[in-house]
């Protein structure tokens, strides 16, 4: 290996088993799982550090900025972050661009490593408070009707047609909130990020001419330094060929039209492509179950009602967090029509 990981944890990988597991893992985002190891950023560099698994206590997300999650305002996060616990719960904790790489590498690890925890200790406590909430709401609520029996069903079954092809509904939710996103993105940032990046050339010839000209070599290390970092700055905000409204349009239609064909193979599906997610049936589902409605469309216009209620005054759980998170773009992207 070229630039060989750096361990953070007291045990440590030999050399042949790390440039092997190294070369092997998994990437996701700017971290990777391997089998015998996860491998984490710094600010800059992707995957420079490693921690082994029999090192690892806890790995969980955590969403910095944020009027959601376990912060316990509102829905939306700003900054996801990885965060791993090991050793002696020290922690190193590794910022992501996407919320959904998080939750991704998370899914890998509950897959090939059930052997560490994935919520941090507070959110255990309020699974386990949330845990007797439920279950005493499942005992105070009243028995169903035939035709509410009937609707639940009915919601089960949607729910398993659409879960035997996730993939669907996952790029429904992602590309719905790739178009919310940039909707909600003032257009001044592109001039903000057109200003950065012309800075960085600035940087880049002064760093040129002074090299010609023999100048002092720190010169050089700071213009380079500061024409890699306004540079680099400015093309993560810059539009690209698969940054750019028509681009994140064509995306969310390509979706929408794969469901709409995928869900044409089910007779009477209770809801139309632009909505057709496991979560927003299940939450259809709950509010027959509490009793808010007993047929389906009803139970649509609630759902409805319970995502325009929430707002960045209201306290959400960690799990209705991710929920709304995966779900809401597409409503509002809809004007919940």
């Amino acid at each position: 290996m070229i630039f060989k990981p750096h361990p953070l944890s007291t045990s440590r990988l030999p050399a042949s088993e790390l440039e092997k597991d190294r070369k092997s893992c998994r990437k996701i985002g700017p971290c990777g799982v391997g089998k015998k190891a996860i491998y984490l950023n710094s600010f800059y560099i992707d995957r420079c550090y490693y921690i082994p698994f029999t090192a690892i206590r806890r790995v969980f997300k955590r969403v910095a900025m944020s009027k959601g999650g376990f912060s316990g305002r509102g829905v939306f996060a700003s900054m996801p972050y990885l965060v791993v616990e090991y050793d002696d719960g020290q922690q190193k904790q590794c910022n992501f661009k996407y919320e959904n790489q998080v939750d991704d590498l998370l899914n890998l690890l509950s897959a090939e490593q059930p052997q560490i925890r994935l919520l941090s200790e507070a959110a255990e406590r309020k699974m386990e408070k949330q845990k007797a909430e439920m279950e005493l709401e499942l005992l105070s609520r009243l028995e169903l009707t035939p035709q509410s029996e009937k609707a639940v069903k009915k919601l089960e079954r949607a729910i398993d047609y659409l879960e035997r092809k996730p993939q669907l509904s996952e790029a429904l939710s992602q590309a719905a909130g790739r178009w919310r996103n940039y909707q909600c993105t003032s257009p001044s940032y592109r001039w903000v990020a057109m200003a950065i990046t012309t800075l960085g050339f600035v940087a880049v010839a002064a760093g040129i001419y002074s090299f010609v000209v023999h100048n002092d070599f720190a010169v050089y290390f700071i213009l380079f330094g500061i024409a890699a970092v306004f540079t680099f700055a400015g093309f993560s905000v810059l539009p690209t060929a698969r940054n750019n409204r028509k681009a994140i349009m064509r995306l969310d239609e390509q979706a929408q039209k794969q469901m709409e064909e995928y869900i044409k193979g089910y007779p009477d599906f209770p809801l139309p492509a632009r909505y057709a997610h496991p979560i927003v049936l299940r939450r259809m589902q709950r509010v027959i179950e509490q009793g808010r409605a007993e047929e389906i469309d009803q139970a649509l216009i609630v759902v409805k009602e319970d995502l325009k209620a929430l707002n960045s005054e209201v306290k959400v759980s960690q799990e209705e967090y991710d929920e709304v998170v995966a779900i809401k773009p597409m409503f509002l992207n809809a004007m919940y029509e």
